[in-house]
């Protein structure tokens, strides 16, 4: 017989008995009130030790962000940390999310092909267009502006 064959029937024959023996197994019994009140516990526990790990890691990233301020102002650099709100405000974007306006730099004169959101069914996007100088377009109605390089229909 061809050695691929039997090694084909060898492992046919394993699955084949690991399926029986497994299908034979009896179902676990229900849990009595102790191993509830057990589980409820250990899981109390599990939460405390994981709220007490994440409030070591931040205290963790504290020190390392202060330390490095400290090392960046003795060399005469100017740090401003970029962090987002604590963990004890409520409201506001999720920590290490800041609000970005994107848009032509003051005073510039707007870019060739660019719409002025009043003529264009899609107002607000750039329609496509080809240019990279197409920094930005205005939408009037919402007061948003995109980029050249946003797919139409979205904003920013």
């Amino acid at each position: 017989m061809n050695p691929t064959l039997r090694a084909l029937t060898a492992a046919i024959l394993v699955v084949a008995l690991y399926g029986a023996a497994v299908a034979k197994l009896p179902a676990p019994p229900p849990l009595t009130e102790e191993q509830k009140t057990a589980a409820e516990a250990k899981k109390a526990k599990d939460a405390a030790a994981a709220e007490a790990t994440k409030q070591q890691q931040a205290r963790a990233e504290d020190r390392v962000a202060a330390k490095y301020i400290a090392e960046q102002k003795a060399k005469g650099v100017a740090v401003t940390p970029q962090m987002g709100p604590t963990a004890g405000t409520t409201g506001g974007p999720p920590p290490g999310v800041t609000a970005v306006k994107i848009g032509p730099p003051p005073g510039a004169a707007p870019a060739a092909g660019t719409s002025n959101g009043a003529s264009s069914p899609a107002a607000g996007t750039s329609g496509g267009a080809s240019s990279p100088a197409a920094t930005s377009t205005g939408n009037k109605s919402t007061g948003t502006t995109s980029t050249g390089n946003t797919p139409p229909g979205t904003t920013r």
